[in-house]
């Protein structure tokens, strides 16, 4: 960031599309600024997507104006400007920049399908677009590294989204892991192309966002054992996801959901965000698994809706039970899949 310091404001319009992220190891907790207090791991997705116009202009104060598909949004909006002066110790001109934002989302946003990853991945895109039309700065992967630290300062679990496919964030003991920024991770064949169908089972927005969630993990019971548990799992993982082991993998995803959300029900000020239909749609897929010994698994963002986890060349079999079986228990249902990451529009 230092590098950009001594920038001035320009006009400057630009447009990048940027997905969701389904984790399989979560990120929950946080130390220091914005830094995650384990490892995570995640898979990004191909069409759960938000897509966002930014246009940049100097300005006499900073300024943000905020379009959530055609209505003004001056809460977002504040989130943004918030952000935005957090940055201006590196980056001081930006005290002198406007800034409007046009979004929308192919999913519903806040209840839990990772809309702040995918928006302020998108956004801090576009700001990257941004610094490098006035400073170009290095090769493309250096913009990613850039985005990503950009995005996780505006949402931790943002700066997995930059990458396509599997991306790890957090020191371990992977080659140039970092709690600063994400990295994407090479697995297995196996792996290559996993589908998500994602059970919505209720779109409104959840009761507690995970900002809240992640400050009353702060001062939980068992916090420092999660953090344990979630780096071993983190460790198994990805030691799976390079050898081809899609029954660890699958197995790690589905305690790694409950590990979470039971973190969210004994939290001081506890609460839970599952749905009676999260947890009907759950033991129908355990059920569904041990019947037909197909490799499908389960997960949960912070929210009550269901992802299911499963390689494509058992997509027939899997998507015709859920639409047969489980559509009665949602809103709707969205078949994704992994995704290659964000481009520019």
């Amino acid at each position: 960031m230092e590098s950009f310091r001594e920038l001035r404001p320009v006009p400057f319009e630009t447009k990048w599309r940027s997905p969701a992220n389904i984790a399989f190891v979560k990120y929950w907790g946080k130390k220091g600024h914005q830094l995650p207090a384990n490892p995570s791991l995640s898979l990004t997705l191909k069409e759960c997507v938000t897509e966002t116009e930014v246009s940049f202009t100097p300005n006499q104060k900073l300024s943000v104006e905020l379009i959530l598909v055609d209505e003004v949004k001056p809460l977002f909006a504040q989130k943004i400007k918030t952000y935005l002066e957090s940055l201006t110790a590196d980056l001081p001109w930006m005290a002198n920049v406007g800034v409007r934002i046009k979004t929308t989302n192919t999913f519903p946003h806040g209840a839990g399908i990772a809309s702040s990853a995918s928006g302020l991945s998108a956004f801090a895109l576009c700001l990257t677009d941004y610094l490098q039309s006035m400073k170009p700065h290095g090769s493309p992967s250096l913009f990613e590294k850039h985005a990503s630290y950009l995005a996780r300062l505006a949402s931790g679990s943002a700066c997995r989204s930059i990458y396509g496919g599997f991306t790890t964030w957090g020191e371990c003991d992977l080659l140039g892991s970092s709690d600063l920024y994400a990295n994407p991770l090479s697995v297995h064949t196996e792996f290559s192309h996993m589908m998500d169908s994602v059970i919505v089972v209720n779109a409104k927005e959840k009761s507690v966002s995970s900002r809240e969630g992640h400050g009353r993990l702060q001062n939980h019971f068992f916090a420092e054992a999660r953090y344990a548990q979630a780096r071993s799992n983190f460790k198994d993982t990805v030691a799976a996801l390079q050898s081809g082991d899609l029954q660890t993998v699958g197995s790690i995803l589905e305690a790694e959901a409950f590990s979470l959300h039971a973190m969210m029900m004994t939290s001081p000020g506890p609460y839970t965000l599952l749905k009676p239909n999260s947890l009907t749609v759950m033991e129908m897929v355990r059920v569904f698994r041990e019947e037909t010994k197909l490799p499908l698994y389960f997960t949960l963002d912070a929210g009550p809706n269901v992802h299911l986890i499963y390689p494509e060349n058992y997509k027939n079999k899997i998507q015709t039970f859920i639409e047969n079986e489980l559509k009665s228990f949602a809103v709707t249902i969205i078949h994704d899949q992994a995704g290659e990451g964000p481009q520019k529009c």
